[in-house]
């Protein structure tokens, strides 16, 4: 068995999206309009026929994912490592309020992924706590026999646009050209067997 396709949802809309609020690890909640985005998107993942769910344990990644999980059959797993980037300080705030504060550190933290928030993280560190969990997934499907695996990924826009950026080996200098993802849409990262590096499918897709 061999894990050959990922594909990487982010949640449904917020009511810190409605209000253009940093989230961060702040556990904000769906708007209705966000349920109803889920609920669009959840046929068409369930299509694609994915062998295990995973999600963020924040709640608006585990209240898209729940209702993903019914339209494909599968249980929610929740894992904390799928979380949206820590943005420290900035959390809670608009990026009028930050330019404010801290002016010219908005072009500074989208232009350099090393850079982090005062008291937050770097999407050099967000791929770094969330790479080996794909790892482990890998690993488990290497060791046991059958069909290859397609798994399913609830996270935040944040968190994937490093993920993808990380699983494609791509240099640091290249991952401000992945913005984020609109909300529940989605990547697909595919592999073949004979070509076991990781490859973009798609971006930005939704229902």
């Amino acid at each position: 068995m061999t894990l050959r396709r990922l594909i990487l949802l982010r949640h449904g809309q917020t009511d810190f999206n409605v209000d253009g609020r940093m989230q961060g690890h702040i556990d904000s909640h769906l708007t209705d309009a966000g349920h109803e985005q889920a609920a669009e998107a959840a046929p068409v993942l369930a299509s694609l026929a994915p062998d295990r769910l995973v999600s963020s344990d924040l709640r608006r990644a585990v209240d898209t994912a729940e209702v993903v999980g019914a339209a494909c059959g599968l249980p929610v797993k929740f894992d904390p490592r799928l979380r949206e980037t820590h943005l420290g300080l900035w959390q809670g705030h608009t990026v009028a309020e930050i330019e404010r504060d801290y002016p010219g550190a908005i072009a500074t933290w989208r232009s350099d992924p090393a850079w982090a928030p005062p008291e937050g993280e770097s999407r050099i560190d967000v791929v770094a706590r969330s790479r080996p969990l794909v790892d482990e997934l890998d690993a488990e499907f290497a060791d046991s026999d059958g069909v290859s695996e397609t798994v399913l990924l609830v996270a935040h826009g944040g968190l994937i646009a490093g993920l993808v950026t990380g699983l494609l080996d791509l240099p640091p200098s290249a991952w401000p050209s992945f913005g984020g993802l609109g909300n529940c849409r989605w990547a697909v990262l595919a592999r073949r067997d004979d070509h076991p590096r990781w490859r973009l499918a798609g971006y930005n897709i939704g229902a």
